[in-house]
């Protein structure tokens, strides 16, 4: 009975051995600790890990020092009861805002720049990783777009976030503005070669005048090239054209 007994204890040491070294966890993952914690969960099934100490051992044994720092207290004074289940909500808790807060400062440095708002928001989403939640990601990507396409995306607050930046990629490009130096330059170049062109057809016209008449005559063509080209130049383009 006695070489039984000692038997089943032997093999319950080496299957305790055995057991240790089959359990291997994995390094602990700042970016998502829950995932972390339901991974390290399977291994304690498959190994057959039922208490809570030892549980409790494995993960405190597993944390680097940046994250053990975090929580100090509960190792430096575990509770008496559910060590595990208290480190493991601790953990999940703390270095979850820690991370969120560490990933929102480093998102809120991002700009636009020549991006189309759907590239930006797929870069934002590379940045973030799962450690944001997407109505943050959605309000941290809107508040980079210009005023008059966030205007527009405001009331689509219930659509797909995908589907509000290929929107907002529609709205940039049929909202982009050309220069308007150019434009009023080409305008009024026109417009002074019509004028031209039609105060020779007047003189041609009239033939050519006498010597009395011609001051007369050229002060009165000028005075007509000024009415002509008020009637032709919108005003809004001739003062912009006198700012340039």
């Amino acid at each position: 009975m006695k070489k039984k007994l000692f038997k089943t204890e032997t093999e319950q040491q080496e299957a305790s051995q055995i057991q240790r070294i089959q359990t291997r966890i994995p390094p602990f993952w700042p970016d998502d600790p829950e995932l972390w914690f339901a991974q390290i969960e399977n291994q304690f099934q498959l190994s057959g890990i039922t208490a809570d100490g030892t549980k409790y051992g494995y993960v405190a044994g597993s944390l680097e020092a940046r994250f053990a720092s975090e929580v100090r207290d509960i190792l430096t004074a575990p509770p008496s009861e559910n060590k595990y289940g208290t480190l493991k909500k601790e953990l999940i808790r703390r270095l979850s805002i820690t991370q969120e807060q560490k990933t929102k400062q480093l998102l809120e440095l991002e700009e636009l720049g020549d991006r189309k708002p759907s590239q930006f928001l797929r870069h934002l989403q590379q940045l973030a990783g799962t450690a944001v939640p997407e109505s943050l990601l959605r309000s941290i990507w809107s508040n980079r777009l210009p005023t008059n396409v966030r205007a527009i995306l405001a009331t689509q607050a219930d659509v797909n976030l995908t589907k509000v930046a290929d929107l907002a990629d529609a709205i940039v490009s049929t909202t982009t503005i050309q220069p308007l130096g150019p434009t009023v330059n080409t305008l009024d170049d026109t417009i002074k070669n019509l004028v031209d062109k039609v105060a020779q057809l007047q003189t041609e016209l009239r033939g050519r005048p006498t010597n009395r008449e011609k001051g007369k005559s050229r002060t009165t063509e000028q005075f007509k090239k000024q009415n002509l080209r008020q009637m032709l130049v919108p005003l809004q383009v001739r003062k912009q054209g006198e700012k340039m």
